[in-house]
């Protein structure tokens, strides 16, 4: 059963790390930035967007940091 707006759904317990999708919007300059970003690394956009949020969450605190 599909999981309802707003609510997390967890990646089954076998993987490694719980894992959460989330539907985020962007202004279509930034989405476009970020698919040139993938395109130029040969990653996805995903991988991009995780990336950045680890860099920020990092530089917010660094003390909580969770980078693997």
């Amino acid at each position: 059963m599909p999981a309802n707006r707003g609510e997390k759904s967890a990646a089954p317990e076998s993987d490694s790390a719980a894992t959460v999708r989330a539907t985020i919007s962007f202004p279509a300059d930034q989405y476009s930035t970020l698919e040139e970003i993938a395109r130029r690394k040969k990653v996805s956009l995903a991988w991009v967007v995780r990336e950045a949020v680890d860099i920020y969450l990092d530089s917010k605190s660094p003390l909580f940091a969770q980078r693997g």
